[in-house]
């Protein structure tokens, strides 16, 4: 569902994603991890089609980002790392007109974004104003709506920013269900419980490249090393 093929992004003399390739299968649950600064962000944005790459190819469910940029985007569900919302709007409205974007027509707009509204349980929040909205609420919302046109792609950077337990296990459990409906989830994030929670591989950048990707049990001989935790191998990797 998603192939990289010898990525690099430059910015000015600054290469902040250096020749990088990843595949990603359907219904696959893929990590992606680095330190600050490592490229991360970047190379989501690309995948996104919010920067184009200075060079190499991006597939997402066999359509170039580049070349077919609407049809990409019309399978994905993309999560940023801030969630964006318009103040003005109540979180339904704001559903509403995200599921607009990717011509969901009106009814099926209004049942679909029900459905998800008691999901996520943000019933007691949905008519207000999402200037109202704490971080978390704005979070869930914004997962919400990128859920709207049933995305067989679903890229998210730092799904739980502003979560509570409970929203949390609920964002969690339902992107693990996605995935065995057969939906690839990409995401990036610092939490590496959540990571050995969920993810089935992963792949760590650091300075542009990557340097580990595959399953976590492949990370034994390098826990060897370590104190064994996750946390240690990352440090080790990264440092």
């Amino acid at each position: 569902m998603i192939i990289l093929e010898n990525i690099v992004k430059r910015f000015g003399s600054f290469t902040a994603v250096n020749d990088i390739s990843l595949r990603v299968g359907k219904g696959e649950f893929f990590g992606f991890l680095g330190p600050n600064g490592a490229g991360k962000t970047t190379t989501i944005k690309m995948m996104t089609g919010l920067f184009t790459p200075t060079s190499g190819v991006i597939k997402i469910g066999g359509f170039n980002v580049v070349k077919k940029p609407n049809r990409a985007k019309s399978i994905i569900g993309y999560i940023p790392d801030h969630p964006f919302l318009y103040d003005k709007l109540t979180g339904r409205e704001f559903m509403g007109f995200v599921g607009g974007l990717f011509n969901v027509n009106g009814k099926s707009i209004k049942r679909r974004a029900q459905e998800i509204i008691d999901h996520f349980e943000i019933g007691d929040w949905v008519d207000r104003l999402t200037e109202e909205y704490s971080l978390g609420m704005r979070q869930r919302v914004s997962i919400a709506a990128a859920l709207l046109h049933d995305p067989q792609v679903i890229i998210i950077d730092e799904p739980l920013v502003g979560l509570d337990p409970g929203s949390a296990k609920i964002v969690k459990d339902t992107l693990k269900s996605l995935t065995h409906r057969g939906v690839t989830v990409f995401m990036s994030t610092h939490s590496l419980h959540v990571v050995e929670e969920l993810c089935d591989r992963i792949s760590i950048i650091k300075g542009g490249k990557i340097i580990f990707n595959g399953a976590l049990d492949k990370l034994d001989t390098f826990r060897e090393r370590t104190d064994g935790k996750f946390e240690s191998v990352f440090i080790e990797l990264t440092k």
